[in-house]
C-alpha cells in the first residue's frame, strides 16, 4: 500500500497490521469490526503446502467452517 494512503486507511477504520520492515511499506490491513476482513500485498501461498498450510489460509477456513455453522 502506498505510504501517502497510512492516515486515510486508518481514519476510515482500517487497522495496519503488517508493515514490511525493509521497505517501510504496509502489506496487511483488517477491518477490526468485520467477522474476517484482511487484505494482504504479499503471498501466502508460496509458503503453503497441503499438510502445512499457512496460518491465514488456516484461520480462513476455520471462520468460514464457523460461519456456515451459524456460529459467527
Amino acid at each position: 500500500v502506498n505510504n501517502r494512503y497510512r492516515d486515510r486507511l486508518v481514519k476510515n477504520g482500517l487497522k495496519i497490521s503488517g508493515i514490511n520492515e525493509e521497505l517501510n511499506l504496509v502489506e496487511i490491513i483488517e477491518l477490526p469490526n468485520h467477522p474476517w476482513y484482511i487484505a494482504g500485498q504479499f503471498h501466502p501461498e508460496l509458503k503453503s503446502r497441503v499438510s502445512n498450510a499457512h496460518p491465514l489460509f488456516r484461520e480462513f477456513i476455520k471462520a468460514a467452517v464457523k460461519h456456515l455453522n451459524g456460529k459467527s
